[in-house]
């Protein structure tokens, strides 16, 4: 397949492949005339990339879990942090969601009376509603 059909089937621009290509995602099989031209199992792999993508990961890590070979190499210990990651961010959400909710319709004179908004402030200050950092990982071979 070349380039454009590559886009049209997997709804990724043209200019994100070659992005990809370049950072060692996915490889064109060769050229014909100035297109580059893919193998059909580039779609699965763009599928792996985008459900990393949506899931959190930076494409160096998505990088890191394929084989040279470019076969799926997913560390399930991977896979279980980043979970957790979701589950604490989904904690975050949840409670910055139900504040702001209650002081939508809290009934106490002014936000700054009110316990429950003084609460969230002082989560707030303290960095408890930042994002985790994620962590660094050494790059490299990973387990299947």
């Amino acid at each position: 397949m070349d380039i454009s059909e590559v886009a049209q089937r997997s709804g990724v621009p043209a200019s994100t492949l070659r992005f990809y290509e370049e950072k060692g995602l996915i490889a064109s099989t060769g050229r014909h005339g100035l297109r580059r031209v893919f193998a059909p199992e580039v779609l699965e792999r763009l599928a792996l990339i985008a459900l990393g993508r949506a899931a959190g990961f930076s494409l160096d890590e998505i990088g890191h879990m394929f084989s040279p070979e470019g076969k799926p190499r997913i560390d399930r210990q991977v896979l279980a942090d980043k979970a957790q990651d979701l589950d604490r961010t989904i904690r975050q959400l949840t409670a910055m969601r139900d504040g702001l909710r209650h002081a939508a319709v809290c009934p106490a004179p002014s936000h700054m009376e009110c316990p429950t908004f003084r609460r969230i402030l002082r989560a707030a200050a303290s960095g408890a509603m930042e994002p985790t950092p994620k962590k660094k990982k050494p790059p490299g071979p990973r387990p299947a």
